[in-house]
């Protein structure tokens, strides 16, 4: 995540978006070199959208049973971001180019703590049955 004291870079720019349907993830390759695999349900459960964030700090919904969640489409958004479509019906979130570059560098991390969040809630990745 960037440091506010030092004065943002220049923002990477994707230069591809490739949503693999076998894999169920979408590959972003951004101007810098760098290229990210965004798991579906990584970008489900990690919307920027109000329903899942809230509108202030704590306000949150914690994301369950998202683990066959799959993309169904992929709307652009001006010339700065995408709107993704799952197959849940959740079509709120509007991925920015810096959101999805935050994204891909911060995953790993991202994933543990929405993992450890599931079992402190007694939750679960599959969809209740």
């Amino acid at each position: 995540m960037h440091d506010p004291s030092t004065p943002p870079a220049a923002a990477p720019v994707p230069t591809e978006l490739v949503l693999h349907q076998a894999t169920n993830r979408l590959e972003v390759a951004f101007s810098d070199g760098r290229r990210f695999e965004l798991p579906s349900e990584f970008l489900r459960v990690h919307s920027p959208s109000a329903e899942v964030r809230g509108h202030g700090p704590g306000e949150g919904t914690l994301q369950v049973g998202k683990r066959a969640v799959s993309i169904t489409d992929i709307d652009p958004v001006g010339s700065y971001a995408v709107k993704l479509v799952f197959s849940d019906g959740h079509d709120t979130g509007i991925f920015s180019w810096a959101l999805l570059y935050d994204y891909g560098l911060n995953q790993d991390t991202m994933w543990a703590r929405y993992l450890q969040r599931l079992e402190a809630a007694n939750s679960s990745r599959d969809p209740a049955r």
